[in-house]
């Protein structure tokens, strides 16, 4: 059994699927496309991504792929635990320019979806944590975009200040929303 529901971004979902626990335990199905598709998930993922954060308060992103390399993710903690993020770019929705935050860790084995549209990125509330993201596009550097992850414009409650967070040299200079430009209709 796979539970979804929607977050305040409808086009966001929250998936739990089923965890079979014993003495040894647990086993959990976390993606089966028959399963996904049920559910109204109908994305062919055809690239696994793995990141490692060694330090607390590590921020990846807020990224993108600009079209027609867009991608869909679906994102689960495999080792310890993120304040997830995404933000609506998609200008025709009335969300745009809005986010949803939630905490996802190892042990709810809660995954989130984000269609096409969006900026992700998260930021790690535990040391050593592990993340991995399937996504239906491959990775095109082309087409790589981003938004600044600490825009004042998003009101996005990170749980580090910008002097404590750890970034990429990328991430730092990533344009503000306002400095974007369409990318996404």
């Amino acid at each position: 059994m796979l539970e979804l529901r929607s977050l305040a971004i409808p086009d966001v979902k929250v998936i739990r699927p089923d965890r079979f626990s014993d003495a040894r335990g647990y086993f959990s199905e976390t993606f089966q496309r028959s399963t996904f598709a049920e559910k109204g998930i109908l994305h062919d993922f055809v690239q696994d991504n793995q990141s490692s954060s060694n330090r607390i308060g590590t921020v990846r992103g807020l990224h993108f792929q600009r079209p027609p390399f867009a991608q869909a993710k679906l994102i689960r903690v495999l080792s310890g635990a993120i304040l997830d993020i995404a933000v609506d770019l998609r200008r025709s929705s009335p969300s745009f320019g809005k986010h949803i935050a939630i905490q996802l860790d190892s042990e709810s084995g809660e995954q989130v979806f984000i269609p096409k549209g969006f900026a992700h990125g998260f930021c790690t509330l535990q040391p050593n944590t592990v993340v991995l993201y399937k996504v239906d596009q491959v990775y095109a550097p082309s087409h790589d975009g981003g938004v600044y992850w600490a825009d004042p414009a998003l009101k996005i409650e990170w749980p580090v200040t910008t002097s404590e967070a750890q970034l990429s040299p990328k991430d730092e200079i990533l344009p503000a929303l306002n400095q974007l430009g369409c990318v996404f209709d």
